[in-house]
């Protein structure tokens, strides 16, 4: 049997970090999903075009190969912008969504399971998902754990601005008529704004066991 986790949640919220974790822990296949997006949303910036026009975005979608995720650039808070645009575009979403159907239901190396990270994952992608977490936080607190990250990178940038960001991709991630950021009815809701990473992990981990044997 093929184990299916899901973990969604807002930008920051940490569950790219727990995603990682639990699939390291438990011996299963791990896919970022967002780096799909960021990786789309790179390729038309890096084309001089507009993330939020759907032929370019389809375009670069479409030519997508699996080495484009390994870049080190899709971390910048520009490709997270240019992410949260082609995401809104259905056409986007469709050409990328068999991917990551793939991978969860045929894990690559011989694993017994995947999982996977991102906004929809739970509603969307694996709407049959063996366990669904939810991970979020204050905005408050998302935005000082981003801005942490920007400038370890060397980034300049003030809390100001990148909270400012934070809110706009928050309530466009939600208010998008394309597969909106909520959680699925069944997931379980995973507050991380006054937990370590370690109390999270445990938590998760703790939640898989008890719902896959």
């Amino acid at each position: 049997m093929t184990i299916v986790i899901a973990i969604d949640g807002p930008a920051a919220a940490g569950k790219g970090t727990l995603a990682r974790r639990v699939a390291t822990e438990l011996n299963l296949n791990y896919l970022d999903t967002g780096l799909l997006y960021r990786a789309t949303g790179f390729a038309v910036l890096q084309s001089n075009e507009d993330p939020s026009d759907p032929a370019s975005a389809l375009k670069a979608a479409q030519n997508l190969q699996p080495a484009d995720l390994d870049n080190d650039r899709l971390r910048d808070d520009e490709c997270a912008q240019a992410a949260s645009k082609v995401a809104a575009i259905q056409s986007v979403r469709d050409q990328l969504l068999a991917f990551q159907r793939s991978f969860a239901q045929t894990p690559p190396a011989g694993k017994k399971g995947s999982v996977l990270d991102g906004r929809d994952i739970g509603t969307v992608v694996c709407p049959d998902a063996d366990v669904k977490l939810f991970v979020t936080a204050s905005v408050a607190v998302r935005a000082e754990r981003r801005l942490k990250e920007l400038q370890n990178r060397g980034q300049d940038v003030i809390y100001a601005q990148v909270l400012k960001e934070m809110e706009e991709r928050d309530a466009r991630d939600r208010d998008r008529d394309t597969a909106p950021l909520k959680p699925a009815e069944d997931a379980i809701l995973l507050d991380t704004s006054e937990l370590s990473i370690e109390d999270v992990i445990a938590k998760a981990v703790k939640i898989i066991s008890e719902k896959t044997t």
